[in-house]
């Protein structure tokens, strides 16, 4: 049986799929951490979809939340049984969207699915419910069709995505034991309009949070007090000479190809002119290619800090608001990249590059526990923001794709 066939009984699920989408949007699943239930309703709708397509197995995980409905956030896993299980080919979505915003800003109701002119609208309909629905229908179409793929076909639903994971892929990578080495990966999450980019690498991340005590005086005598702020454009200025000279290698893989060192956020000290403020608080981030290692960078960072500690007498503390070194990356041959490569060409006709990210990916989790995982997606890239939409023909098309992957790996 020819992928051609798949094709056509997969763009012949539009309609369900669309129906399918209303129904998930109309469950939102927003994080008790953004003032909402989890994603309970969602995962007991995508349960009753998921029995009726008849998987082989399907199993939940649920991590422990007491803030969310239920006291837990679900994690689904389904399998479908092909003609070897050396190794799965496994499509990881998230169930969790984030939350509409100012709903001023919205031509529709986020929480109720609007078809217009090939488009869906709705919170959540693109980031990630597009592969969500694309996953389970490049699935039904294999098994109506009567195909026995040549290995497992797995789909990882999970929790928590949009703030950290520690509910959703991380726990399911504790307590599921059957992820393999050999298998093949691919999580549909990363929007590009034309679905020419492979993500396989990130860089690490540091947030540091500095807080610089001086003391306060009145500013027409200055010799009485400390300048916190004063000091703190002093460190800025050193800690941005030192990390731009002492790191500056290149990774033609990322945009862009070095590593980023930008001082960013800074607080409010004193709410007047004429008064020296006491204490000074301001933020870096940090984005740093693999390559280097982030404790060695902190440490130069502490060593650079407490010079300047000393060289105006003041106290400065250093906070680690974010320290993520990267996973090793996916090479760009593996054969996840392989097999997705030639499914994005024969669906799409779009030749693929694989690229580096300076943000961060639920697939760092993957890639740290020694399995190799692709992240991809085609969309307009309306994701987090007001009236977010999926392009239906997108969502058909990257159930398309998918079941390529499955029957063609």
């Amino acid at each position: 049986m020819g992928l051609d066939e798949v094709y056509n009984k997969i763009g012949g699920y539009k309609d369900q799929m669309v129906e399918m989408q209303k129904e998930l949007c109309a469950r939102p699943a927003i994080s008790p951490a953004s003032g909402g239930e989890g994603e309970f309703d969602k995962a007991e709708y995508i349960k009753t979809r998921l029995n009726w397509m008849g998987f082989d197995s399907l199993k939940e995980y649920d991590a422990k939340d007491p803030k969310a409905k239920n006291g837990i956030r679900p994690n689904l896993v389904a399998k479908l049984k092909g003609g070897s299980s050396e190794k799965t080919i496994w499509m990881m979505t998230h169930m969790d969207v984030v939350p509409p915003g100012d709903l001023k800003a919205w031509h529709t109701d986020p929480y109720k699915a609007v078809v217009k002119e090939g488009k869906i609208y709705g919170r959540g309909t693109t980031d990630n419910q597009q592969d969500l629905v694309a996953s389970i229908y490049a699935v039904k179409a294999i098994r109506d069709l009567g195909i026995v793929p040549p290995y497992d076909i797995g789909l990882a639903i999970v929790a928590d995505e949009e703030t950290g994971s520690k509910y959703g892929l991380s726990h399911l990578l504790k307590v599921y034991p059957g992820f393999k080495k050999e298998d093949l990966i691919l999580v549909p999450d990363f929007p590009t309009p034309d679905g020419s980019l492979i993500e396989v690498a990130e860089k690490s991340i540091m947030w540091l949070k500095f807080v610089v005590k001086g003391k306060t005086a009145h500013a027409s005598m200055p010799e009485k007090g400390i300048n916190a702020n004063r000091v703190s454009s002093q460190l800025i200025y050193k800690l941005d000479k030192m990390l731009h000279g002492g790191y500056p290698k290149k990774n033609k893989l990322f945009d862009p190809p070095a590593s980023t060192f930008e001082p960013t956020k800074r607080e409010a000290n004193v709410p007047n002119v004429n008064t020296i403020p006491g204490e000074d608080v301001f933020y870096w981030d940090c984005r740093v290619l693999p390559a280097y290692n982030l404790k060695e960078i902190f440490s130069r960072i502490e060593e650079e800090t407490r010079r300047v500690e000393k060289e105006f007498n003041v106290s400065v503390s250093i906070e680690k608001v974010m320290f993520d070194q990267a996973a090793p990356p996916t090479p760009k041959d593996a054969p996840v990249v392989n097999s997705l490569r030639k499914a994005v060409k024969g669906v799409y006709g779009v030749d693929t590059r694989t690229v580096g990210i300076g943000g961060g990916t639920v697939a760092a989790y993957f890639r740290r526990e020694g399995f190799d995982a692709a992240v991809w997606g085609k969309s307009d890239e309306t994701e987090h923001q007001p009236n977010e939409y999926c392009v239906i023909e997108n969502m058909v098309n990257d159930a398309k794709v998918m079941a390529t992957m499955m029957v063609r790996p």
